[in-house]
């Protein structure tokens, strides 16, 4: 049954509080930031007063209701919680006490959490576009007004919404603990690999090869190509066993294109350099892309279709045979910068079946999986979909009164 909750200014409940501290050289500050979407504070840096430029700082206790003046407009709102107490914010994060009488804390919290609040801070801010320096004022904030039922209601609406809250976090668990289709496609593919390996042919790429080669990074625009342009293909080109052709940047008309290094259908692209995760990719070309060149930092190889079809060499490229060799192989000081080279490439060992009808049979089978892992991929992106909506919609039927 639906409630009418008198609704009050949060001027009545909201007191504000300032504490203040000239900063000290040789103390070390913790700093806060707001996260996004209320959903918390955290320490965003920590560093001695020598380097921070402003003259004060601002202490914040356990209990305290925090905002972001700027985000406002994107739920930068919070309650300070044991880890925040004694840390600090600029003078850009208003706080304030709670008058614990008239309002619980979570009440005020869970709230906050609701767009539809954003959506009204948003429509309350001055100086400046949503992008840039949009400021929600104190008397501004104070002059919103907040449903506000019994003490002992908001204590049974707030326990209600954490019950069902952590049903959904419980469903969420259980989704998220189901193999991602592309996982459950990988193991297929190992699983195949391996029960043939023994059977089937083994060598190197170079075996099976016409020719290997990287290509051109030039100063692109920040744009994909469109019309006549020609572009230079990203990494994220590459995806297992998927070419993403739109994933390019356009070059400036002044340069002079390079046709040779176009990739066509047939052509099997694998990642040479960036993140350690991101290396060693491989995805082979459905259609020819005549204006789009391979960057530097992918590798291209043609096979010898005499001996193996360019989505075997994908498939056999991205088994675990091929990948524990090239995972050995991946240089560089850290994990978000490592490479592999042509030579590496060409040294990878494969193995395969030797008649060409086999290989397209083994295709055959895994494009009609990989069909059925995209609708089961549609599923759950889904089923992650209504479980993002819940929330808005419990904290909509709470504050209603609907709860």
């Amino acid at each position: 049954m639906s409630k009418e909750f008198p609704a009050v200014p949060l001027g009545e409940i909201l007191t504000s509080i300032s504490r203040p501290e000239i900063v000290e050289p040789d103390k070390i500050y913790q700093i806060l930031g707001a996260h996004w979407y209320a959903e918390g504070l955290y320490i965003k840096e920590t560093k001695p007063g020598s380097e921070i430029q402003a003259d004060k700082v601002y202490r914040i206790e356990q209990g305290d209701f925090v905002y972001n003046r700027l985000f406002a407009w994107k739920g930068s709102f919070a309650v300070a919680t044991a880890k925040d107490d004694n840390c600090y914010v600029s003078n850009e994060f208003p706080a304030f006490t709670i008058d614990h009488r008239k309002v619980n804390a979570q009440y005020l919290r869970r709230y906050f959490c609701r767009a539809s609040v954003w959506e009204e801070a948003l429509g309350l801010s001055s100086g400046g576009t949503p992008t840039s320096r949009n400021r929600l004022k104190e008397d501004k904030l104070l002059s919103m007004r907040i449903p506000l039922p019994t003490p002992e209601e908001q204590q049974r609406i707030v326990a209600r919404i954490e019950e069902l809250v952590t049903k959904i976090e419980k469903a969420r668990g259980l989704h998220n603990q189901v193999d991602s289709p592309e996982s459950i496609y990988a193991s297929t593919v190992a699983s195949i690999i391996e029960s043939h390996r023994n059977a089937w042919q083994k060598c190197k790429v170079s075996n099976v090869i016409l020719s290997i080669d990287s290509g051109w990074s030039p100063q692109c625009l920040d744009q994909p190509v469109t019309g006549d342009l020609w572009g230079v293909l990203k990494t994220t080109a590459v995806q297992w066993g998927e070419f993403r052709s739109s994933e390019n940047k356009a070059i400036p008309e002044f340069l002079d294109p390079k046709p040779e290094l176009c990739v066509r259908s047939g052509d099997v692209l694998v990642t040479r350099a960036g993140p350690r995760k991101r290396v060693g990719v491989v995805a082979s070309v459905r259609d020819d892309a005549p204006h789009l060149m391979i960057s530097d930092k992918l590798i291209r190889i043609r096979p010898d279709r005499s001996k193996i079809t360019p989505r075997f060499l994908e498939i056999s490229l991205s088994s675990p045979l091929s990948q524990e060799y090239l995972i050995q192989r991946k240089t560089g000081l850290a994990d978000a910068q490592v490479n592999i080279s042509q030579n590496i490439i060409k040294a990878t060992p494969i193995t395969y079946p030797s008649l060409i009808a086999e290989q397209q049979s083994i295709i055959t089978y895994l494009d009609e999986f990989q069909s059925r892992i995209g609708a089961l991929k549609r599923v759950q992106a889904e089923i992650s979909a209504e479980l993002d909506a819940m929330l808005p919609s419990i904290l909509d039927k709470a504050f209603k009164g609907e709860l």
